[in-house]
């Protein structure tokens, strides 16, 4: 698996990569809602660049056998602590996590995929604060 350069695009299109795989289900209706929530343009990068981000991830997972469907994180701990690792700056932390809240928040319920992701992020980045107000999300 690449390593990328801390608080990069590459790896926080990553992260929104991990979430949008996490319930399983890749497709035509995930594509849609990152560009109806404008990701790209939340997290300052080209709509191409995301979505190549998106598809370098699942070369990466599919090539280290990391794709795990059948558990409730398709990846292992120890990938997903390192891939959250690289994002170190408070704010980024903050800016990723309220927005894979709403890319897991999309289809109205967060699959345990989902969820596996976002706890792991909120424990690793010390954002339990964050889950509390509600404010912080919007």
């Amino acid at each position: 698996m690449r390593s990328y350069p801390t608080n990069s695009p590459e790896a926080v299109a990553r992260i929104v990569a991990l979430i949008v795989i996490a319930d399983g289900d890749i497709g035509h209706a995930e594509a849609l809602w990152l560009d109806r929530l404008a990701v790209h343009d939340r997290l300052g990068l080209p709509q191409h660049e995301l979505y190549a981000q998106l598809d370098i991830f699942l070369e990466d997972l599919l090539s280290s056998g990391q794709l795990r469907w059948a558990d409730t994180c398709p990846v292992d701990d120890y990938t997903l602590t390192k891939l959250l690792g690289e994002i170190q700056d408070p704010e980024l932390q903050r800016k990723l996590l309220r927005l894979c809240v709403d890319l897991a928040e999309i289809d109205a319920k967060v699959d345990d995929g989902e969820s596996a992701v976002l706890v792991a992020a909120v424990e690793q980045w010390g954002l339990q604060h964050e889950m509390l107000l509600p404010e912080s999300r919007h």
